[in-house]
């Protein structure tokens, strides 16, 4: 079997599966992120990737202090390990909205953000934070072509934009639109499809600037279009991907400069043909969501997917004689966030061993709020 690079030396002692992190890895792609965004004040990353408060540390140790989460907990994770600036980029409502108030009394030094797109839901937030110290950095939410949530630039997303700015309580911050739609693999068709979708963003900024409402902040893309938005003076680039990268980006965005942090140790438990491996590797250990292949093995790059259930991963692979049961064998995730979700915690490795562990607290739905 090749060696490869991902191999520690301790796997005797490593259950699997399990999910394995490489801090070396994890900062160089943190250099190649602040290369590109020109600076630490052009950058903020989501932490949904990795939901792991040592890597906010280390990004923080880097000069980064704005950062974007998606769940309430992921927010507390972050603001409890230094952020200076958090924004939660999912419209809280329901207990939520309450929830982002207790925070911000519990984390006083942070400046809190959200996205909004609904009235009723600047309404609920203007009653919550109308006696509080600082106003809430209130962020319209623009559908730029996802489709997902957001308004479209308008009428209507102008008038919401006055009632932010009239709501006690609230401050319009700016403006957040995200284009996760854009997975052209070619950069050259990428950047055009990125320059169309936020034409319309742009002239909807220019409206509310001449109309005296100044949005002073426009957070922008996701990790494939990252490189395209940093060009552009005024924009906040907030990729999350690139922290830990993982096999569908390297694929669909083989320009983008990341290296995979993050792989599976598995182990082959059983060989049910003269040309399959059956691997501990299902979709409770690595995240379905994508179609097969969900996962790279390394060395086995070659081999057909079969069978992917909830405790196994069946490979079809002329190579399968040169393996036995019990060998372990690295994955590179297909797609790393929901992969990270599905573990309470992390191998860390370090010069060839996985010695501690850390964590995944912000997979929880609920930390301390």
């Amino acid at each position: 079997m090749p060696t490869n690079p991902f191999q520690v030396r301790n796997e005797a002692e490593i259950l699997s599966p399990s999910l394995l992190v490489y801090p070396d890895r994890i900062f160089r792609n943190l250099e190649r992120m602040l290369q590109i965004a020109g600076g630490p004040e052009r950058l903020r990353p989501h932490v949904k990737t990795h939901k792991l408060p040592e890597v906010v540390g280390m990004q923080i140790s880097q000069g980064i202090g704005k950062f974007k989460c998606a769940t309430i907990a992921e927010c507390e994770m972050t603001a409890g390990s230094g952020a200076r600036d958090v924004l939660l980029a999912h419209q809280p409502t329901g207990p939520n909205a309450a929830r982002l108030r207790f925070l911000a009394d519990r984390f006083p030094r942070v400046t809190w953000g959200t996205v909004v797109d609904d009235p009723g839901v600047v309404e609920i937030l203007s009653a919550l934070f109308a006696e509080a110290p600082d106003p809430l950095q209130v962020y319209l939410d623009l559908d730029c072509g996802m489709r997902r949530s957001g308004i479209a630039p308008g009428a209507e997303a102008f008038a919401l934009c006055k009632k932010i700015e009239g709501a006690r309580g609230l401050a319009l911050a700016g403006l957040h639109a995200y284009d996760g739609h854009n997975h052209e693999p070619d950069l050259e068709k990428r950047t055009a499809k990125c320059d169309a979708d936020f034409a319309p963003v742009l002239a909807f900024q220019k409206e509310l600037n001449a109309a005296g409402m100044a949005v002073p902040q426009l957070v922008a893309g996701g990790s494939p279009t990252f490189p395209i938005h940093a060009r552009h003076e005024g924009r906040e680039c907030s990729p999350g991907t690139t922290v830990l990268w993982d096999a569908g980006y390297g694929r669909a965005c083989a320009d983008l400069p990341f290296e995979p942090a993050a792989v599976l140790l598995t182990r082959v438990i059983s060989k049910p043909g003269a040309d399959r491996l059956c691997f501990d590797l299902g979709h409770k250990a690595v995240a379905a969501d994508k179609p097969l292949p969900r996962a790279c093995v390394v060395g086995l790059e070659d081999a057909t997917h079969g069978v992917h259930s909830e405790e196994h991963l069946v490979l079809k692979t002329s190579a399968a004689s040169d393996w036995a049961v019990g060998d372990c064998a690295y994955a590179i995730p297909e797609h790393i966030c929901p992969t990270v979700a599905l573990h309470d915690e992390v191998w860390v490795v370090s010069d060839g061993v996985a010695a501690a562990r850390w964590e995944v607290s912000a997979r929880r739905r609920r930390l301390g709020v």
